[in-house]
């Protein structure tokens, strides 16, 4: 995973189940890695996932509202002309 993100860290503490922590435990002893690269990688994906998860919603709020659908549409019908301005 590319690190997108600052060089400034910050040292976070958080409760997490037995049973979860142990499932981490092993794959972290499999893959070879820190447990800090394991929560870290989890985070960012579910940051990812959560920013999908808003333009999904987006788009479903927009595929329902039929006064966008038909302007999309109107502004769709440009034959594939290029426009200077």
């Amino acid at each position: 995973m590319v690190n997108t993100y600052s060089n400034s860290i910050e040292k976070v503490t958080f409760n997490i189940p037995s049973e979860l922590k142990e499932q981490v435990m092993v794959l972290k002893d499999e893959l070879k890695v820190s447990l800090s690269s394991i929560y870290n990688e989890a985070i960012a994906n579910y940051l990812k996932q959560k920013e999908l998860d808003k333009w999904q919603k987006g788009v479903s709020l927009a595929l329902e509202d039929k006064e966008y659908m038909v302007l999309s549409k109107e502004l769709g019908n440009d034959n594939g002309d290029v426009y200077e301005y």
